[in-house]
């Protein structure tokens, strides 16, 4: 499986991940590492900056995929497979490129740094 394809395929599961998350079925304790999967996708802040040759985007490389398949493993085999079709469905549709699927991890971010920012000034 060459690159392109391999992140096409973690974009697929990062769908199929938010959307099992947003089903009331899906046990508690696979929406908590759901919720930590999408939010280090999502997040702009690494464990290892990638700044750092090699080790910065082994974080991208390692941890991620990782927490997918944790999370992918969590999912109750029902859920997962209308997760899936819901998913592939999103990604035929071209909605997967809408920008506004990000305002919500957009929004913790700002919230976090005006937090910050009146705290400390």
């Amino acid at each position: 499986m060459n690159l392109k394809q391999r992140v096409k395929e973690i974009k697929k599961n990062l769908t199929t991940i938010f959307i099992a998350f947003k089903k009331s079925e899906t046990p508690w304790y696979a929406k908590i590492i759901m919720g930590i999967t999408i939010g280090y996708a999502l997040s702009p802040i690494d464990i290892i900056p990638d700044f750092i040759p090699v080790l910065g985007y082994l974080d991208d490389l390692i941890i991620l995929p990782l927490l997918i398949i944790l999370s992918v493993k969590l999912i109750p085999r029902e859920i997962m497979e209308e997760s899936l079709t819901e998913a592939e469905n999103m990604q035929k549709n071209d909605l997967l490129k809408k920008w506004y699927f990000g305002l919500p991890i957009i929004f913790i971010w700002v919230f976090i740094i005006i937090f910050i920012i009146m705290k400390f000034v």
